[in-house]
């Protein structure tokens, strides 16, 4: 992978928990890092499109995360509510470098990482 202006290095893969999150916080949105059981990682807003609840705080199970305030599934890949429920979070592009959690922000700058 070539890295670009585009990509920040926002941390080792390894701070990100299995299971768990990681926020990196912009001027534009707060952004949610996932690690899943198989060591997959996804990066999505982290803003339940139902009433905004914080999908970081959720239960992640595969490639979802559950959202803790009213149980709407999140698909972490493509960020759409799973089943019945309707409405879809903002995903961002996500690189693995060397070891480096790589984030792909189109016009957004980082505050910091939670």
């Amino acid at each position: 992978m070539t890295l670009t202006q585009d990509f920040i290095d926002i941390g080792a893969i390894e701070d990100v928990p299995v299971r768990g999150s990681r926020l990196v916080k912009t001027h534009a949105a707060t952004i949610a890092i996932f690690k899943t059981v198989d060591g997959d990682v996804f990066a999505i807003e982290d803003k339940c499109p139902h009433l905004s609840g914080p999908l970081s705080q959720g239960i992640v199970h595969g490639s979802s995360v559950t959202c803790p305030l009213h149980n709407l599934v999140i698909d972490l890949a493509s960020g759409e509510a799973q089943g019945p429920d309707g409405g879809c979070v903002k995903t961002y592009p996500i690189e693995i470098a060397d070891g480096r959690v790589l984030l792909k922000l189109a016009d957004t700058l980082s505050e910091k990482v939670a």
